[in-house]
């Protein structure tokens, strides 16, 4: 078994987003998030504490930014094709994977998001005396995150 409390740190600025087994590139994700919801037990005759049991597990969506893509993009075709439909089909989930990148561009640490789809598309304010790129961001729910090492 390795010793992971000796590795160095990594740096957060090289990652990706994989989805239709392509990468795709983002300004910031967040929401990789894993919370355990505790049903709190009060036992007759006890005042000191009360029992703390887990419930289920609880995770925050992803929120991904990045520059504004071209509708043809394959990513933005199934976020626009979830989101602006008519609720006639099955929504399409898919898996998402991050992957944290070493600086020889090969994955350190990888957390996939299970089934997950979009539930959110937005734009940036856009500002007529600000000389900056148009952000669009996508939110996914998805089901379960692992999160796994290289």
């Amino acid at each position: 078994m390795k010793d992971l409390t000796s590795r160095p740190a990594y740096m957060a600025y090289y990652f990706s987003l994989v989805v239709f087994n392509r990468e795709f590139a983002f300004r910031e994700i967040t929401g990789l998030n894993t919370e355990m919801e505790v049903e709190s037990v009060r036992e007759g005759g006890v005042n000191a504490y009360e029992h703390k049991l887990p419930k289920q597990m609880r995770h925050e969506n992803l929120v991904c930014k990045r520059a504004i893509v071209p509708l043809t993009n394959r990513l933005t075709m199934w976020i626009k094709s979830v989101l602006e439909y008519d609720f006639t089909k099955p929504v399409e989930r898919n898996d998402l994977k991050i992957f944290l990148k070493g600086a020889d561009g090969n994955p350190l640490y990888i957390w996939t998001c299970e089934q997950a789809f979009p539930v959110k598309w937005n734009v940036d304010p856009f500002h007529s005396e600000k000389n900056e790129i148009a952000i669009e961001s996508v939110e996914f729910a998805y089901t379960t995150l692992k999160r796994s090492y290289k």
